[in-house]
């Protein structure tokens, strides 16, 4: 552990492995990506956790249509979201799936707590189940779909299931997670979403299956082998699996537990705002800090299918339009936890006049400057007149604002804050206008290019968790040392005389190709 900083622990949900990664998946990932990132920068002791789900009957009948075995399956779709984490620039602490040993090990002994607390009783269940969800519905909450099926409110198909179960009492925890969510307000965000768990809650909790004994893929219950664990009980333990759980005293439990924020999709909600804390609370283990579900993308105004052929691959994203391009974009198109449309207009819009436009030309016009007017060192400034001061300052409050905004999970917020020092800069050099002062006034000159220039960095060092390769490029052209871009050193300013190396380009304008003659 890192003695003297305070813990943060972020998760995503473990990915199902039924299929290959998307921009869903990426996008919660990215989420919290910049957060951890934000933290460390910060001075935080951050652990960052994603992983998969590798256990329950779709995976095993996954697994049989592709005719392996489901461990050698998991083993290939697992691995695929790896390669995501490598791909987008991912610096995940931890990468947990659900077949090792040590989250059997946790899974069996949260099993036992809650035996232990009389929390859970065996009986029979009879009702609908979702394969594709691995979830249970009501009857009301289905409608009919054709040849006389029931379809769940995810568009899943139903079958109706009788089997031997072991029962989690959560009709016993409706008040206590009304009273969690009223002494916690921002447990669930954001608000919109919070509202909907109250209601489901007030309207009435049943008990929860959570064993099955119609197949085999999953971790065996305690002292009876023939039943499988729930699949979402197995899977959210993983969250205290990979700190140290069952060991409730060791220093990475006691350090990072309860987690600060669990990053989902809005469709399992539920899951991590209902069935978790309850588990949890059951047991004598803290509930999470926070939830917070984020929404859905569509693409081009479309909703995203497999059968549309419009699934957004990340890989080609990337290969299209350049990493932290893609990444810039996902978190600052879209209010983060409202539903999102991917354009190519937008996307392109974004690169062009966000980041070639107005941030990247800013660095250029500075360096391009300084290298030709002050032998390629940083200036050194005179006396400040108040627009100086003005700039510095809207840069040096950034910092304050941007911890606000991330301790929300408010992204496009944070960085809509930061574009608006950029603007402010642009505007100020537009105004300064150093190439005449190079003629009139030298001295002054160079004071205008030494307040750009640490604009300039402060930006770039705030920016790192969204754009980390990019800023590392602009940093490096401003001979910023690498120890020295975290954001305790943001009042350490430019010193002048500093060399500076020649200047490039760091966000090329997307040029359309021109179709073939």
């Amino acid at each position: 552990m890192t003695a003297g900083k305070p813990a943060y622990y972020i998760t995503t949900p473990i990915y199902y492995v039924n299929d290959d990664p998307h921009i869903g998946h990426a996008y919660t990932t990215l989420a919290c990506d910049v957060l951890a990132r934000f933290k460390r920068l910060d001075g935080f002791n951050v652990r960052f956790l994603t992983g998969t789900d590798e256990h329950g009957q779709k995976v095993e009948k996954s697994a049989a249509k592709a005719g392996v075995d489901p461990q050698s399956f998991t083993d290939r779709v697992s691995q695929n979201f790896r390669d995501l984490s490598a791909l987008l620039n991912f610096s995940n602490d931890d990468f947990i799936r659900t077949t090792e040993e040590r989250h059997k090990v946790a899974c069996q002994a949260l099993w036992k707590q809650l035996v232990a607390a009389g929390d859970i009783y065996l009986g029979s269940y009879a009702g609908w189940y979702a394969v594709r969800d691995e979830a249970y519905y009501a009857e009301s909450e289905l409608t009919d779909g054709p040849n006389n099926t029931k379809i769940a409110p995810s568009g899943a198909e139903c079958e109706w299931v009788e089997e031997e179960s072991y029962f989690f009492k959560l009709s016993a925890w409706g008040e206590r997670l009304l009273k969690l969510y009223d002494e916690n307000p921002d447990f669930i965000l954001p608000a919109s979403r919070r509202n909907e768990v109250i209601s489901f809650v007030k309207g009435g909790l049943k008990d929860l299956s959570i064993s099955r004994t119609t197949f085999s893929w999953g971790i065996p219950v305690p002292d009876a082998p023939a039943h499988i664990m729930y699949v979402w009980l197995d899977a959210l333990t993983n969250y205290i699996t990979a700190v140290g759980y069952p060991d409730e005293q060791s220093e990475s439990f006691k350090t990072f537990w309860p987690a600060d924020v669990h990053m989902v999709g809005k469709d399992i909600l539920r899951f991590h705002a209902v069935y978790w804390p309850a588990f949890l609370m059951a047991a004598g283990i803290e509930p999470p800090k926070r939830v917070f579900a984020h929404g859905w993308w569509t693409n081009e105004g479309q909703k995203i299918s497999k059968s549309l052929g419009n699934v957004i691959v990340p890989k080609e994203l990337v290969a299209t339009y350049g990493l932290d391009q893609v990444r810039y974009f996902l978190l600052r198109e879209v209010p983060f936890g409202n539903d999102g449309d991917f354009s190519r207009k937008a996307m392109v819009g974004r690169m062009n006049y966000d980041l070639a436009n107005q941030f990247g030309n800013l660095a250029q016009r500075v360096l391009s400057m300084i290298a030709k007017n002050c032998e390629a060192q940083v200036p050194q400034p005179g006396a400040l007149e108040a627009a100086d001061e003005e700039l510095l300052n809207a840069a040096a409050a950034l910092l304050g604002d941007l911890r606000g905004e991330m301790d929300r999970q408010q992204f496009h917020i944070a960085l809509t804050k930061t574009w608006e020092v950029v603007s402010a800069a642009n505007r100020y050099i537009d105004h300064a206008a150093p190439w005449t002062l190079k003629k009139t006034d030298p001295a002054r000159m160079a004071t205008v290019l030494y307040v750009l220039a640490e604009t300039v960095r402060r930006l770039a060092i705030l920016c790192q968790p969204v754009m980390p390769d990019a800023m590392a490029r602009m940093l490096d052209q401003l001979a910023v040392d690498a120890g020295a871009r975290d954001f305790s050193t943001l009042d350490s300013r430019l010193v002048p005389g500093a060399a500076l190396p020649a200047p490039q380009p760091i966000f090329p304008r997307y040029v359309e190709e021109e179709a073939p003659a």
